[in-house]
């Protein structure tokens, strides 16, 4: 019986473990033009068998909604576009492994980094998102931002959703 009770002990430890190095946490800086700034907190990613769960944990972001994506490259450092530097522009652009060469809807057949947009309220604080496409290998080696603006999950009245300037970034360290 001892036996028993320990082997279960063991697997029930085992599980915890194995579920703990499925998230992954992404530090999260402010980005401007002059490059990485302060950190502002992290997103906890989670993988479920409903795809990515992503957990912000974000101080200042300003109430409202804001365009939340997984980027290309795991860079947040400045670039330059047109004779000006511009935020985070070395993440390059929306995660597209397909091509698509379209911005939608979390769930749709565009950018497979298209996330749904957070929803901050009056305290800055936001609830958890579901990525359905996305699993965790496809993170590694890229970049998640959060757009000062909100996205519309379309290419129309303004490119990307119209988030506009990128401004918060973090490089994803996934497993």
């Amino acid at each position: 019986m001892k036996k028993q009770m320990r082997f279960l002990l063991f697997l029930g430890a085992l599980s915890v473990s194995v579920a703990a190095q499925a998230d992954t946490g992404v530090r999260m800086n402010l980005v401007d033009e002059n490059g990485v700034g302060k950190e502002i907190g992290q997103v906890t990613i989670s993988e479920t068998e409903y795809g990515l769960v992503f957990s912000p944990a974000i101080t200042g972001l300003p109430p409202g909604l804001h365009g939340f994506h997984v980027h290309e490259n795991a860079s947040c450092e400045p670039k330059e576009k047109d004779g000006k530097k511009m935020p985070a522009l070395a993440a390059g652009g929306h995660y597209d492994p397909a091509g698509s060469k379209r911005h939608s809807a979390p769930w749709g057949d565009g950018h497979l980094g298209d996330l749904p947009a957070l929803s901050a309220d009056a305290n800055g604080n936001t609830s958890p998102v579901l990525a359905p496409r996305l699993k965790m290998a496809d993170l590694k080696g890229r970049a998640l931002m959060i757009h000062a603006g909100g996205d519309n999950y379309a290419d129309q009245p303004a490119p990307l959703g119209g988030g506009g300037v990128r401004w918060a970034c973090g490089v994803i360290q996934a497993p």
